[in-house]
């Protein structure tokens, strides 16, 4: 059976471009720094699921337009029309929004995050869902929940970002919803290095072609157990990890890499 390419996908709510084996997500927005609304949050739940089954897509860089990251929910289209719902259409958006997150966890590519600007509420969720974070000295990320009466436990957060920053910073901005200034997300380890201003985007695709044209396959599976082995005890990991570097051993790409190594050239992964 064919299996569908990354051109087939086609979102209609923020921008989705191709290059090579890298795609790139644009949240494209910019009169209102990009919000997020229930069509825009369906469709990213959509294309990243689809992405476990598309082949010709290795990694995925996610981005705002206008200098700024995203504003999180849309006031109008989305505040508005939830403080109506009664509770089972309530419970109905809430899961919707957090498999959002399931699903950039779920596919095998690493997704990289080029904040700029304001990251805020949701838009501060899909960076921290990321893999890989590159901000500026400028970026703002704010889990401002609380900011509008709801919990800081949205989407995962109190599960993923005591991860990334450890638990007592992670409670101040979830109970504060006070902004995270680039410096401290440096410092803290939410984001990987720090950009120039307008610059972001280049070097996420810059380290998005890099591990494209990496081991694909093995990428996978180290996203796949970097996820995994949250729930794990450390002697369940080693053996989770044990399980999976077999399997990668019976590789094509563990193969060529060798037979690189004992040539001395550069190897050719092809991600099998």
């Amino acid at each position: 059976m064919t299996k569908p390419t990354g051109a087939a996908i086609s979102p209609q709510h923020f921008d989705w471009v191709v290059d090579g084996a890298v795609a790139t997500i644009t949240l494209n927005r910019p009169e209102r720094k990009n919000p997020l609304t229930f069509h825009s949050y369906a469709e990213l739940r959509d294309t990243f699921a689809a992405l476990r089954h598309v082949d010709d897509i290795n990694a995925v860089v996610i981005t705002g337009a206008g200098g700024n990251f995203c504003s999180g929910g849309d006031v109008r289209e989305i505040i508005g029309p939830l403080v109506e719902m009664d509770m089972k259409d309530l419970l109905r958006f809430t899961e919707m929004t957090g498999d959002v997150v399931r699903a950039m966890r779920a596919c095998p590519q690493p997704v990289i995050a080029a904040v700029e600007g304001v990251c805020a509420g949701a838009g501060a969720i899909l960076a921290m869902a990321s893999d890989l974070r590159y901000g500026t000295a400028d970026s703002k990320t704010a889990f401002l929940f609380t900011r509008v009466g709801l919990a800081g436990c949205d989407m995962g957060a109190c599960a993923i970002l005591p991860r990334i920053i450890g638990q007592g910073r992670a409670s101040e901005l979830l109970y504060t919803g006070r902004s995270m200034s680039g410096e401290e997300g440096l410092q803290w380890g939410f984001f990987n290095a720090l950009c120039d201003p307008g610059k972001t985007l280049e070097t996420a695709r810059e380290q998005a072609a890099r591990l494209a044209n990496g081991p694909t396959f093995a990428h996978g599976i180290t996203k796949r157990q970097l996820h995994m082995e949250w729930n794990m005890s450390i002697d369940d990991a080693i053996t989770a990890e044990a399980e999976a570097q077999a399997i990668c051993m019976q590789t094509e790409d563990f193969r060529r890499a060798y037979q690189a190594f004992i040539n001395r050239a550069r190897p050719e992964f092809e991600g099998n």
